[in-house]
């Protein structure tokens, strides 16, 4: 194996020089100014210090630039991993006492221990697996989650849950405790954010800023609202009239150390530190295939499960949080011209002396602020149009989305993402046992063969042609042997079957019996059984049995050839028998 395949920087390293440098150290520095509020916002959210989120950003980001294939992914924090981070220490600390931070550590050294175990193994494609419609029905109901959840420290009360009941209730009980400063601080953060999302571009490009350098300080604007809010804090003294502030930060970095071991606390949180995995797996490899597309570079997924299960270790090590690819820091890293992932290690680089030299300044940041920017960029993933769609498409969707959606919103994260999960393979399973079995006949003037419904096409009485869309497996080989017996029933002139396999990339063992099965019941009816334009692979698994040599019919290489051979057949047939009726053909 080429040790590029293991550390995939080697190529960009190779190929690095003087002008890859500057628009990745250029890039770096507007990324830092956005993800360092971000990763205190979702540490916050998480129910974690908010300097827990500077060490989530710092060695994850470094060892993804060495074990990743996404040039331009930002790995960090992220709004919805840190949700479900918040909701699997909520649910061990009602059983018994648990440090949070330690409990974070844990999920993301167990989240990066199963993730480079799937991408050792090369599982990758098990994350096709969860339905795009369904993680994004999971998304859209994890946000609107998150934004609510944000409201407490907007009115600056008490509110605590982990679906939508629980938040509402919480929240009306303890309206009437609202801090007016922490309102105010917290609705201008809002009021700033939105307007900057819709008019802050338009009003630098009228101060004679290109488009693209007015896009990027646009996208910064939640630095500024940080800056202004946390002068006004120090400057008026807002924390002694209610405002909540993020406090003192320790200076500098902790040194790496292992989470403290608990094998019941452990066990607690396996399944929270999968389902963390999947949900950040799926959204990762999803913003790094739309980034790669952009700029025609390619990504691997197996390469990049060792690589998030490497940052997350990382950030396990480093006192930090589950992480993965966030789409907003790495849209913007992208658009910011970063080449390659030392725009990454640039970033690290940043965060890390802010921890060193600006931990004072970030104490008098109010909660408010950062609940602000939260809400600003989750409410951008609500995307309620999904319904629409899914419904409109296929009832089948619609049922899998809605459930996930419903179930979050009502349950909470984790039954929400393991109905996601479970939904998706369900909706698989469903969608292949019940497959499209068509009836063919042959286009006049022509050797194609296509739908008896759908085109006008020569059949042949005694012969059934029919085409299966999908490939025979344990749960649709059933459908398709009662499909044949129904017809069967049906027509009585059917001399024989012509199963066209062009869609069949497999048939499992299970499939090979039923196989076996209707041929032997064929035979008995003196009904012919017969394939046509068989794979080579599928070809290569038939030869291992002794399926082709107890065959009641042929394989044909086409079904042109399969008609045409079994209607001369049945004309040789007419003419050896005078009291055989005349055949049609």
């Amino acid at each position: 194996m080429k040790i590029a395949v293991i550390f995939p920087c080697i190529d960009w390293i190779k190929q690095y020089n003087r002008g890859s440098f500057s628009s990745d150290l250029v890039a770096s520095i507007i990324v830092s100014f956005m993800l360092i509020p971000q990763a205190l916002a979702y540490a916050i959210l998480a129910g974690l210090p908010a300097e827990v989120g500077l060490y989530a950003s710092i060695l994850p980001l470094t060892v993804y630039a060495i074990f990743g294939t996404s040039k331009t992914l930002s790995v960090g924090p992220v709004a919805i991993t840190s949700l479900m981070t918040a909701a699997a220490i909520q649910g061990v600390a009602s059983q018994q006492a648990v440090d949070p931070v330690n409990a974070a550590m844990i999920l993301a050294l167990l989240s990066g221990f199963f993730l480079s175990l799937l991408g050792l193994l090369r599982l990758g494609f098990l994350a096709n697996f969860l339905s795009q419609p369904v993680v994004s029905g999971f998304i859209t109901a994890s946000s609107i989650i998150i934004a609510l959840s944000q409201f407490k420290y907007i009115l600056g009360i008490s509110a605590s849950g982990d679906n939508l009941p629980d938040l509402i209730q919480t929240l009306v009980a303890n309206i009437h405790q609202t801090n007016k400063i922490t309102l105010i601080t917290g609705s201008c953060a809002l009021i700033f954010l939105f307007w900057a999302r819709h008019y802050f571009k338009p009003l630098l490009i009228r101060f004679c800023l290109s488009e693209h350098r007015a896009s990027l300080l646009a996208k910064t604007a939640p630095v500024l609202i940080v800056v202004i809010t946390s002068l006004a804090a120090y400057q008026l003294g807002l924390a002694d009239q209610g405002l909540a502030l993020v406090g003192k930060i320790p200076q500098g970095l902790p040194a790496l150390r292992l989470p403290v071991f608990n094998p019941a606390l452990w066990l607690d949180l396996l399944v929270p530190a999968i389902l963390i995995s999947i949900i950040g797996y799926v959204s990762s490899i999803s913003v790094g295939k739309t980034l790669g597309a952009k700029k025609r570079q390619k990504i691997n997924p197996d390469q990049e499960l060792i690589g998030l299960g490497a940052s997350n270790i990382m950030a396990s090590l480093a006192g930090g949080l589950p992480v993965t690819g966030g789409f907003s820091r790495s849209a913007v890293n992208l658009d910011a011209g970063a080449v390659t992932q030392a725009a990454s290690v640039f970033t690290a680089i940043g965060v890390t002396l802010v921890t060193f030299t600006m931990t004072g300044l970030l104490a008098f940041l109010p909660k408010a602020t950062l609940a602000a920017t939260i809400i600003v960029a989750v409410l951008g993933l609500v995307d309620f149009s999904i319904l629409k769609k899914s419904w409109d498409y296929s009832l089948s969707d619609f049922i899998a989305v809605a459930l996930t959606m419903t179930i979050t919103l009502l349950i909470g994260v984790e039954l929400g993402v393991m109905c996601g999960v479970i939904s998706s393979i369900a909706l698989h399973l469903y969608k292949t046992s019940k497959p499209h079995i068509a009836e063919v006949g042959e286009i006049g003037g022509t050797e194609h063969f296509r739908n008896v419904k759908r085109h006008q096409v020569q059949t042949h009485p005694s012969i059934l042609s029919l085409r299966i869309d999908e490939s025979l497996y344990f749960a649709n080989a059933s459908f398709l042997e009662d499909e044949i017996l129904k017809n069967i029933e049906q027509r009585k002139a059917l001399k024989h079957i012509v199963l066209m396999c062009t869609a069949i990339n497999e048939i499992d063992l299970s499939a090979l019996e039923v196989l076996k099965s209707l041929n032997h019941q064929l035979k008995k009816l003196h009904i012919s059984f017969n394939l046509s334009e068989v794979k080579g692979p599928v070809m290569d698994t038939l030869k291992k049995t002794d399926f082709i040599s107890q065959l009641n019919g042929q394989i044909f290489l086409s079904q042109h050839m399969a008609i045409k051979t079994l209607v001369e057949q049945e004309l040789l047939a007419s003419q050896n028998h005078p009291d055989f009726k005349d055949f049609q053909i």
